[in-house]
């Protein structure tokens, strides 16, 4: 038995044996293949699991080769953990297959949000890792798109959900908002592949595992991250690879079910995409996928913000038939609400807030207090306290316990239009905007004139209330 393996890893070593068989070996990828339709919701399958501790016997070092002759401005390094996932996606023909062909459609996107922010392009191809390109693809946690923005995240960037768009779907608005958010990282970390280990984990636990490691390498931190970001980045390197070199792996792009070529109209009011759609003499369906984050398939443009249709680019339109369409009077309640998060940790917590307000707290009396001061800790109203208490009087001694009823609390009114916020170590500033409703990042950054997003704990900043 160790004959035969020595005699196996010395012929992959040598090229004797293919990658494929070698991957046979390893069976590496036991995970089954998911659908890839970009019609349909589906729950993201965030990184395959892989072995932690990886043979060597598969590497191949034309990878290598392949990897550095790629013009990149990230770094594409080859070791056994891009192998590993080599290995999987390279089997993956049909989802790659599938991947090229709407690389014609969103990859265009995709560069154009990149490089007006001076960004590296290669960053597109995490979505591929993080969503399969698919705008209606939606994680196990909440994460939405095909940026798979979290609704907090979203939020601080910019993008709008109320009752009728959701703009993570938005494949144009979302790849803006991801640039942007690349953009803060790269400023506040350095590095570009820590900056893509964040995108994944967040900011701040890139930066505990930086001041665990003692180092801003990559590599050197990665055991001290979630285990799913300790692959994220390896699978986002195979990704690019398979995407340059498919024809060696004997993967062929899929035709690709979206128009490439499109007209773009801006609208003021509120628009039926099933009325356009047979104006356009197309399928319904057809026309959502151009537009995917409009929910009712209605779409709700105003003077104050006009809101975007993309339409196939046809030959002989009934364009009477369609100016029409965009200058009917919906019969609809046009009210627009604003969404409330959709984040299952934020609603795990939310769910624990209740249980606990519920609950009845006791307060001590301490010497020098008084029923006014007990009323303004805990923000309610004294005659609620005294009602509470069976209190006849404002009367209290040192040691009489309270019941206070914190379902009541009410919040203090600022006494003016910024609030302070004191930075606490491993703050970012995309996690300090979701504290606060309707805050971005960018409002952030203007109001307290930040150059980059760096941050040093202690530092205040002024927060707009709107």
């Amino acid at each position: 038995m160790i004959k035969k393996l020595l005699f196996v890893t010395v012929c992959v070593l040598s090229g004797l044996i293919s990658p494929v068989f070698a991957q046979q070996i390893l069976k590496l990828d036991s995970l089954h293949k998911v659908q890839n339709n970009i019609f349909i919701n589906t729950d993201t399958v965030a990184v395959p699991v892989t072995v932690e501790n990886p043979l060597m016997m598969s590497q191949n070092y034309i990878y290598k080769l392949r990897l550095d002759s790629i013009v990149k401005t990230v770094p594409l390094p080859y070791n056994e953990y891009v192998q590993q996932y080599i290995d999987i996606y390279a089997k993956r023909k049909d989802m790659f297959g599938k991947m090229l062909g709407l690389s014609g459609y969103y990859f265009p996107i995709f560069d154009k949000a990149l490089k007006d922010y001076n960004l590296p392009t290669e960053i597109k191809y995490l979505t591929i890792v993080e969503s399969q390109m698919n705008p209606h693809a939606i994680s196990r946690v909440g994460a939405t798109g095909i940026w798979q923005f979290m609704f907090g995240t979203g939020k601080a960037y910019g993008l709008k959900m109320d009752n009728f768009v959701d703009e993570r779907k938005d494949p144009i608005q979302a790849s803006y908002a991801a640039a942007a958010y690349f953009r803060d990282a790269f400023d506040e970390l350095g590095d570009w592949l820590l900056a893509i280990a964040a995108y994944n984990c967040g900011k701040g636990n890139v930066t505990r595992a930086i001041d665990k490691a003692g180092s801003r390498d990559f590599w050197a931190i990665r055991p001290f991250l979630p285990k799913e970001t300790r692959n994220y980045v390896p699978a986002f390197i195979a990704a690019i690879y398979v995407m340059n070199y498919a024809g060696k792996h004997q993967i062929t792009a899929q035709a690709c079910n979206l128009f490439l070529k499109t007209d773009t109209v801006q609208v003021n009011r509120f628009v039926s995409l099933p009325m356009l759609a047979r104006a356009l003499n197309v399928e319904e369906e057809v026309l959502f996928a151009l537009n995917p984050s409009y929910k009712k398939k209605i779409v709700n443009g105003t003077d104050d913000l006009p809101r975007r249709i993309i339409m196939p680019k046809l030959k002989d339109v009934d364009y009477a038939g369609i100016y029409e369409v965009l200058n009917t009077n919906l019969d609809i309640d046009t009210r627009i609400y604003q969404a409330s998060t959709d984040d299952v940790r934020d609603l795990r917590k939310r769910k624990s807030a209740s249980v606990v307000s519920a609950n009845v707290l006791y307060h001590k009396v301490t010497p020098g207090q008084n029923l006014n001061m007990v009323a303004d800790k805990y923000g309610v109203e004294l005659q609620d306290l005294r009602v509470w208490n069976g209190l006849k009087s404002k009367t209290i001694v040192p040691g009489q316990k309270l019941k206070v009823y914190t379902k009541t609390r009410t919040r203090l009114k600022a006494p003016s239009s910024y609030l302070s916020y004191r930075v606490k170590v491993g703050d970012t500033l995309s996690e300090i905007a979701e504290k606060f409703d309707g805050v971005t990042v960018y409002q952030i950054k203007r109001d307290n004139r930040l150059p980059k997003a760096g941050l040093h704990p202690g530092m205040i900043l002024k927060i707009s209330r709107g």
